[in-house]
Formats: C-alpha cells, sequence, structure tokens
C-alpha cells in the first residue's frame, strides 16, 4: 500500500477541496480517502506531499489520440475510412498506437484517461474506446471498449463522400443513411431471434448495442440544425446519445438542457478553419456550464493536441467559470458522460488510483505536475 499524506485534495464526485487530507491506494485502486486527523497508522510506504494539491486524472472525452500519429502523414492516418460511408463495424483499438509521442505528452499534462475513435467522414464511423495514456499495448491500458458508436453530421460527411460522386452529398443524405442502417439493423435483431436467423453480419452486430441503449453514440454536431437532427434521429430510434463539438451550443441552451444529453464541447483552442465553425468561443462552453448542463471540455486531438486539455478548462475560468467547475469539465464530468464512472474520473474508494498532484493551481497553465499515478504506479 501506499499513503500519501498532508495533501490538498478536490475529493469524491462533487470536487470538494479537503485542505489536509490523505489518500491510501492499493494496488491499482483507491481504498481510503479522508482527513488528516483519521489517516491509518504504520504504512511503510507513507509519503509526505507536503500541501500539494491533488486531483484526478484529467479526462478527454472526445479525441483521436493515436489514430492520427505525430509526424506521419498517410502512413499514420488511421482515423477515417472514407471508401465507405457506413462502417459501424470498424473498432479504434484496431488502430490507435499507443507508442505515439503524443500519448506520453497527454500524459504528462496529467491527463490519464482519453476516449479515442474513428473521426467524422462517415455518417457511421466506428467505435470508440476509453483507454489509459500509460502503457505500450492498448488491450493492457482499455477502461472500456466499445465505449460508444461514432456517428456524424453536417460538413464532413458531405464533403468527404460528395466530391467522389458519392451518397451523402448533402445532409438529408446523411441523416437518411443513418436512419436506413439503423432501420436495418432493427430488422436484422428480429430476424436473429427468429426461427430462420440471417447469417451473421458484423455491421449489424456491432449496432445491436447501439439500438438496445447499451452502447452510447457520439454525434458529431457543431450547427444549431445538426443538432437538432442529432436529437431528433435519437428520439425516433431511443438512442443512448451525447453531443460532441456543440458549436453552436449558445443559440440553444434550453433545447440542450430540454434534452438532458451529455455535452461534450470543444476544440476551441484553434481557429475557425470551416464555415460550421463560425460561433467557435470558449464562452459556448461556459455558458452552458453555468447553465448547469453536463459539460465536457475536449481537444478533439490532434485539432488540438491533448497534452492542451488543461489549458481548454483554465480558459473557461476567463468566462466567470469557478475552479471547481472548471475542473468537474475535464474529470467527473467526461466520466459520467463516457460510462465509465466506476473506473475513473474522481479521488474516491474503489476508483482507479490516477492522481495528479501540483504545487500549486492545477490549472494555472505555469504550472505542470509534480508527479503523476496511474492504476496506483508513480509513473512521474
Amino acid at each position: 500500500m501506499i499513503l500519501l499524506t498532508n495533501a490538498r485534495i478536490y475529493a469524491g464526485t462533487q470536487l470538494e477541496l479537503m485542505e489536509h487530507g490523505y489518500i491510501l491506494i492499493d494496488g491499482s485502486v483507491i481504498k481510503a480517502v479522508g482527513d488528516m486527523a483519521d489517516a491509518p497508522k504504520n504504512i511503510s510506504d507513507t509519503r509526505d506531499l507536503g500541501g500539494a494539491t491533488v486531483t484526478p486524472g484529467f479526462i478527454d472525452a472526445h479525441c483521436h489520440l493515436g489514430m492520427w500519429e505525430d509526424s506521419l502523414g498517410f502512413e499514420g492516418d488511421d482515423g477515417n475510412e472514407s471508401t465507405d460511408p457506413i462502417t459501424p463495424h470498424l473498432r479504434a483499438i484496431d488502430a490507435v498506437n499507443p507508442l505515439d509521442r503524443y500519448f506520453a505528452e497527454a500524459l504528462s499534462a496529467g491527463v490519464t484517461t482519453v476516449v479515442t475513435g474513428p473521426g467524422s467522414a462517415n455518417p457511421i464511423g466506428g467505435t470508440f474506446v476509453a483507454m489509459k495514456t500509460h502503457g505500450s499495448c492498448v488491450d493492457d491500458m482499455i477502461v472500456k471498449s466499445p465505449c460508444a458508436m461514432k456517428m456524424a453530421l453536417g460538413e464532413n460527411p458531405k464533403y468527404v463522400h460528395g466530391k467522389k460522386g458519392k451518397a451523402p452529398l448533402t445532409r438529408m443524405a446523411t441523416a437518411a443513411l443513418i436512419r436506413r442502417t439503423l432501420t436495418e439493423a432493427r430488422t436484422y435483431a428480429q430476424k436473429k431471434g427468429g426461427d430462420n436467423p440471417p447469417d451473421t453480419d458484423l455491421r449489424m452486430e456491432a449496432l445491436l448495442p447501439v439500438l438496445d441503449g447499451s452502447l452510447p453514440v457520439k454525434f458529431h454536431a457543431h450547427r444549431a440544425d445538426d443538432i437538432c437532427t442529432a436529437l431528433r434521429i435519437a428520439e425516433e430510434f431511443s438512442l443512448n446519445a451525447s453531443l460532441e463539438h456543440v458549436t453552436d451550443g449558445a443559440l440553444m441552451p434550453e433545447r440542450l438542457k430540454e434534452a438532458g444529453v451529455p455535452l461534450c464541447v470543444g476544440p476551441y483552442l484553434t481557429d475557425r478553419s470551416k464555415p460550421e465553425l463560425k460561433n467557435l468561443t470558449p464562452a459556448t462552453a461556459a455558458g452552458l456550464l453555468a447553465a448547469g448542463l453536463p459539460v465536457s471540455v475536449i481537444t478533439d486531438h490532434p485539432v488540438t493536441p491533448c497534452e492542451y486539455l488543461p489549458l481548454c478548462a483554465h480558459l473557461l475560468r476567463r468566462y466567470g467559470v469557478s475552479q471547481a467547475l472548471a475542473l468537474r469539465s475535464v474529470t467527473v464530468n467526461p466520466a459520467l458522460a463516457c460510462g465509465i464512472a466506476d473506473r475513473v474520473g474522481a479521488i474516491a474508494p474503489g476508483l482507479d488510483a490516477d492522481l495528479v498532484i501540483f504545487d500549486g493551481d492545477p490549472l494555472d497553465p505555469l504550472v505542470s505536475p509534480k508527479q503523476i499515478f496511474v492504476n496506483g504506479e508513480s509513473i512521474a
């Protein structure tokens, strides 16, 4: 066991600041958290943190880490299977390179978990994986796989496929392809339970947990009309959905509050490189958080390198977001949004011992982690 003492701890799912506390690590998990007055005695590996601040490991709820590799072009571009608009059977775990340098850079910034997967070329692109940023083989780093199915609306699918003279050329066709495929999957599920089951179809099999709600759908949607289309499709098929990017979210806070779905907002530490990004600003995430919506700040790496996730959270402070709420956007909220809160996202008994230790403000861009734990192992 490892006992960390004399620490300022953002503890529990409410990130309540415990000014003088301890954390007891048992193997890969947190065994206990509490006030120093109640700290256990006679733990041989006791480490005095001297008043340093401890946060949960940061989580990027939407990125493509390891799918587009550092310093490579086509050779390391494995994020979009743009030869086919409908590819639900593709899995991120078969493309991620965990030895890509960006993993180490993300970890050095305190990002201990990422949710990474296919890009937005296809209306249905395949499944994301939630994984740790420390390790050499993806199979040993998985928190949850599959974690979500990727679906994309807006400019990207119509640009990628339409310029080839293939569907979708319009937003109508993008939505229609998604509906048609989900309807086919529903029919496949019905036949599978009948007397003459169909031959196994990997595309349809991948969509069965989407239809029963056990596998969430990440809907890429920047523009307000695309956001509404995502919510419309989710309602039609009773999907367990989250909205990704939500660039126009400030134009429709009441509609988003009514929908009650997780919001993964960003990236905003980038340029407005295409028309659907014209309303890009950190103020969107800040305003939605202030309105009480479940916002996770995301990098969409490599659009914004994953190591800058804490900086993205820091930018919310300019718009009046509290320290605890900004921290929540990169810890508790993404864990809940991605269905991994039973493993990560908070400093609480039973969760993975993913901890980041700072001498100073954990969101101050001039302050770097002094020590990082992943699965109870001290990494740096």
